[in-house]
């Protein structure tokens, strides 16, 4: 989402590295881009087109070539390095901070980090968490299960019983993510759902109130967060709507922050055991993925009978 960032102090705080230079003052820098940049050409003493606003990283090539260079090019390239709108360096495999850089991070009151992990491992770990930080979001009124491995949102109007089906689910051994409020990001093109920190592991039933799920069913009831596979979407039933009967009708699917997601409506009434059918809705969808359609199985059966048949009624008129 546009205008999101994470400070300096909370990366700092996540990733535990020994910080070199720098006060608190420092770590109100703010970081915008999941990327991050090892500044070869920068070294090199190119600067054209370097986006400042990413995290430096300098690992075994840097460090080595850094070795190599003069001390004036060496202060040319941290002044550079240094800006204003970059976040911060991180060192990697536990080198030694260049003492040009740690001058340089000093008068300017710069943060410099080490840690002791390879580089492309701490490159990744830094982008993933990143990623979700950084993440375009939305919240989503419903509620989030993982049901035999595949994050499913239930949705439906307000009063349509969301919460006593997440409660008959869980009950059957399924997993809670989020109940009212599901906060959606896009990372990559997958959306995660999680729970507010607030409400995480609660679950509010109309006429009882709010019960806190771990507590009562073990924390294995309860997920911190799960990609949103499917949607099924709960609405009251209508004797005069065209469901779907077969499952051979143009799949429908929602669209969450431009990713499509498969959406299938079941009505509600009165006597329908929802947390079954959601569980044969979700069957039937694992079922599909892997190439068992039993729609499609159907289809091909009525289709056979049909063939059989005209077969049978051809040869009945030719005798």
């Amino acid at each position: 989402m546009e205008g999101k960032f994470v400070t300096v102090k909370e990366f700092a705080g996540y990733f535990q590295f020994e910080q070199l230079t720098g006060d608190e003052e420092s770590l109100k820098r703010v970081i915008e881009l999941t990327d991050t940049n090892r500044p070869g050409l920068e070294l090199a003493g190119f600067f054209d087109y370097s986006q400042a606003k990413r995290l430096v990283i300098l690992g075994d090539k840097e460090i080595a070539y850094i070795a190599s260079m003069s001390e004036e090019a060496q202060k040319r390239s941290f002044d550079f390095l240094t800006r204003s709108d970059t976040p911060a360096i991180v060192i990697t495999r536990g080198h030694e901070c260049p003492h040009i850089l740690r001058e340089c991070a000093v008068e300017k009151n710069f943060p410099v980090f080490r840690c002791e992990e390879k580089t492309n491992h701490t490159i990744v770990n830094i982008i993933s968490w990143l990623d979700e930080k950084l993440a375009r979001s939305v919240s989503v009124h419903g509620e989030l299960l993982m049901i035999y491995g595949i994050g499913v949102l239930i949705c439906g109007e307000s009063g349509m019983g969301k919460s006593e089906i997440a409660l008959e689910l869980i009950r059957r051994g399924h997993q809670l993510i989020a109940d009212d409020r599901v906060d959606c990001s896009r990372i990559h093109n997958r959306i995660v759902g999680k729970s507010p920190q607030l409400l995480e592991g609660m679950l509010e039933l109309r006429g009882v109130g709010v019960i806190n799920i771990s507590r009562m069913y073990g924390v294995g009831a309860v997920g911190r967060k799960a990609n949103i596979d499917i949607q099924i979407n709960l609405e009251p039933f209508d004797p005069r709507a065209n469901y779907d009967r077969v499952g051979i009708e143009e799949k429908q699917c929602v669209n969450i922050l431009d990713v499509a997601i498969p959406r299938i409506t079941i009505p509600v009434r009165e006597g329908r055991s929802m947390g079954v059918i959601i569980e044969s809705a979700v069957t039937n969808y694992l079922l599909a993925k892997n190439g068992l359609d039993s729609a499609k199985e159907f289809e091909k059966r009525v289709l056979e009978f049909i063939e059989k048949n005209k077969e049978e009624a051809d040869g009945t008129v030719s005798n």
